[in-house]
């Protein structure tokens, strides 16, 4: 299912009595309405069912802005039947959460507004945020204190309930807690979400070298439980999930994959078109790299284009929009024989093997999390190498102007976290 089918998919599942079916076609339109909003199909689609949709809490856009021309342009494409309709359709557009630079362009359109009749509520009460069901999760994670005594590293889990808490800008993200891993605190874990389950891997869970870990344990939001699943046949900490072992859901075992060509730590690796990417990172000497290649786990090391830039303890995202590719930020960099903050950033397009310079960072993130939310890269506290004080904010990257953006603080220890998208049910994020 893609965006030019999934419209199709949902009408067939409806003709037929499928109702599984049919709510997995319409919860893909709400998390990638924008995409749909381009295909053909969209501008069949029936008043009343695309209504449903502008209606939805959980319909997922880049702003409230890219649902209204949505609108615009499936009234377009009939207007003589259309503007009639398209009051109606105007009642699902939350214009109270644009900025007026965004009302600015919808004052500018070329249809009739006398047609529209929008008009916002009379106060903020009666507007509803959107809640996509994949909600921002941050898993565990470490604080940073000289006195290692009072150093707690966090057994919670934290999701981004709402990302709009005012009207027109963004002004902080709204935490609340999920849970907590059972047993053990963990932080340099890895974690990873598998047919809506999620799964926290290893890590540490205090600062001495015993303390590294091997359990594994699955968490399953549908119905709101942990189960331990079996170990890694090696203590990893500082590690990422797609590198190292292969783990079977199916027999609960994991087995070793092909090995790197040599050790590494504090990289970043991320899938694209099922293909993993890994960059940078620590050698056994504790030096930074520059290095990008493909890994497979039956063949081994594919070698890239190097990052004009060395970096590890950093992050890696991929980004379809803004010119698309694999962003890499924040982490340390050598610095003669000390490390310091990594602000640079950048950007690997797979098609040219090539990279180019992305919007530095203003403040260091050093052992941050990160993840792509409706097309925007979050990066997620971490500290500051120059004087380990931690970084308690969130930092967002737009990718059509190119900017970074402060959106709120960290809701709790905020070094060493990790971060991913999980499908949460309705009622686990009330």
């Amino acid at each position: 299912m893609d965006a030019h089918s999934c419209l199709d998919v949902a009408s067939f599942a409806q003709a037929y009595g499928m109702p599984g079916l049919l709510e997995e076609a319409e919860d893909f339109v709400l998390r990638n309405f924008q995409e749909v909003s381009t295909s053909l199909k969209f501008l069949d689609l029936p008043a009343d069912k695309l209504l449903d949709f502008l209606h939805s809490d959980g319909l997922c856009a880049p702003s409230e802005l890219a649902v209204f021309r949505a609108v615009v342009v499936w009234v377009e494409a009939n207007p003589a039947e259309r503007l009639a309709q398209a009051q109606e359709l105007m009642t699902g557009v939350r214009f109270q959460f644009m900025t007026f630079k965004e009302f600015r362009e919808v004052r500018a359109i070329n249809l009739p507004l006398k047609e529209f009749g929008f008009s916002l509520p009379e106060n903020l009460d009666q507007c509803r945020i959107r809640r996509p069901k994949d909600a921002l999760v941050l898993v565990g994670g470490d604080q940073l204190d000289p006195d290692l005594g009072k150093r707690l590293p966090s057994r919670q889990l934290w999701f981004a309930n709402s990302l709009r808490t005012g009207t027109g800008l963004v002004k902080a993200m709204d935490w609340r807690i999920l849970g907590e891993i059972p047993e053990k605190p963990r932080f340099r874990h890895g974690v990873g979400v598998m047919q809506g389950r999620l799964y926290v891997i290893g890590g540490c869970e205090f600062y001495t070298k015993t303390d590294t870990l091997k359990s594994v344990y699955r968490y399953d939001p549908m119905q709101d439980s942990w189960q331990r699943l079996a170990d890694m046949q090696e203590y990893r900490s500082n590690f990422s999930v797609v590198v190292v072992e292969d783990y079977s859901p199916v027999s609960d075992t994991w087995s070793f994959a092909k090995p790197l060509d040599q050790a590494l730590s504090g990289h970043a690796a991320t899938l694209l078109d099922g293909e993993i990417f890994i960059s940078g990172g620590f050698d056994c000497r504790y030096q930074c790299l520059t290095s990008m290649f493909l890994y497979h786990p039956e063949r081994g090391t594919t070698y890239l284009a190097e990052m004009s830039q060395d970096r590890a303890q950093h992050c890696m995202e991929v980004l379809h929009h803004g010119g698309g590719g694999l962003c890499v930020v924040g982490g340390v960099c050598n610095l003669r024989t000390f490390y310091t903050d990594q602000l640079a950033c950048e950007v690997y397009d797979p098609v040219s093997d090539s990279w180019r310079a992305l919007t530095p960072l203003a403040i260091p993130h050093v052992g941050a999390a990160s993840v792509v939310l409706e097309g925007k890269l979050y990066v997620l506290g971490g500290y500051c190498q120059e004087d380990y004080r931690e970084t308690r904010l969130v930092h967002r990257y737009e990718p059509i102007t190119q900017r970074w953006e402060n959106i709120g603080k960290m809701p709790g220890p905020n070094t060493d976290i990790r971060a991913c998208l999980l499908r949460l049910p309705a009622h686990l994020r009330q």
